[in-house]
């Protein structure tokens, strides 16, 4: 059912389920798995000229450093990749140049805290992405996760 899988990361904690709910499912399909970090170039422009530079080695450093989580979940070979870009589309570009099954992502990121329900850029993933996307919402904090046998931070 699932042969490629694509997580996408954005490094931060509402990730850490949905990171594990796709390695749980490539598990299963013995599927490929893929995980994409997008450098939002909107984060990139908005800074100072003269810090753009730092700025994109600094987010380039965060995602190698969410990328290598994601590894460190699984005895699993996951292929990684850092793109720069509109994250919404650069995650559904990646999911068809590796022909993926599924995308798999958290609701709610680094910029989600104030959204309600779910994320813009996973929102904007739902609508535009051309292959089926599996959000994973984070639990209520206190709440005890079935899967990861822990409570939520």
């Amino acid at each position: 059912m699932f042969d490629t899988i694509v997580i996408a990361t954005d490094g931060s904690a509402s990730v850490r389920r949905a990171v594990t709910v796709a390695l749980d499912l490539a598990e299963r399909f013995d599927a490929d798995v893929h995980a994409l970090y997008v450098i939002d170039a909107g984060d990139v422009e908005t800074a100072p000229e003269r810090l753009r530079s730092e700025m994109r080695e600094a987010l380039t450093e965060r995602g190698e450093e969410a990328l290598a989580d994601v590894r460190a979940e699984t005895e699993r070979n996951v292929t990684i990749a850092v793109r720069e870009g509109r994250p919404a589309a650069e995650i559904s570009t990646y999911a068809r140049e590796v022909d993926s099954d599924v995308v798999a992502m958290g609701t709610r990121g680094r910029h989600g805290e104030n959204r309600f329900l779910i994320g813009s850029v996973a929102e904007r993933v739902v609508r535009t992405c051309p292959v089926p996307v599996l959000t994973v919402r984070q639990l209520e904090s206190g709440t005890t996760d079935p899967l990861l046998g822990d409570e939520s931070a």
